[in-house]
């Protein structure tokens, strides 16, 4: 049986022209934890906001699991000159077998509206589908997050499904949109993995 072969040792950092997406590390857990307390950053990602940092460096520390388990592969998002992380980028839910993952992002709102997650998804989708060699991407979005759908479709990703009050977040029924990308490279699978 063929399946999808995940490393992520070294960690794969990725350039753009205005962006280099990088391992997140605990020094990055204020500017985490910046994103993620933050109303407005949370408003459509129907998750708990963070209330101490201690909640960012655990995350960090769950990032770094994932990604030596090879189930996860999370990027900080810098600007090219600047050491600090803009917004966060990952490549996760990887289900080795259908060479199918879900990409996830979320960026700080001085940084919204100005391009950067159209260039993160572009780096982002690349090494997926051309790296890793997955087939297809799928992204969960809050259908309230038109910003988010609209750069999903503009990558070319499909509403392929609507989930109407599938998810219960903060004493309510939530729907989600799932849009998927199917890869526009030819099908390479990876070697056989005996287990």
């Amino acid at each position: 049986m063929t399946m999808l072969n995940t490393v992520f040792d070294p960690f794969p950092e990725l350039s753009t022209e205005r962006l280099l997406l990088r391992e997140v590390t605990p020094n990055d857990a204020a500017e985490l934890f910046a994103f993620r307390s933050d109303p407005w950053v949370m408003r459509y990602i129907d998750r708990p906001r963070m209330t101490h940092i201690g909640e960012a460096e655990q995350m960090i520390a769950s990032y770094r699991d994932l990604k030596e388990k090879g189930s996860a592969v999370t990027w900080g998002i810098t600007l090219h000159g600047s050491a600090k992380i803009v917004g966060v980028t990952s490549i996760w839910h990887i289900q080795h077998e259908h060479y199918r993952a879900e990409v996830g992002y979320l960026l700080g709102r001085d940084h919204s509206g100005k391009g950067i997650m159209s260039e993160t998804l572009t780096a982002t989708l690349h090494y997926g589908f051309k790296i890793m060699g997955l087939h297809s991407m799928e992204a969960l979005v809050n259908p309230g997050n038109k910003a988010s759908i609209g750069v999903l479709e503009k990558k070319g990703f499909i509403r392929e499904a609507y989930y109407k009050e599938n998810y219960f977040f903060d004493n309510e029924f939530k729907d989600t949109g799932v849009y998927s990308l199917i890869s526009p490279y030819p099908f390479q699978p990876s070697a056989p993995i005996s287990y």
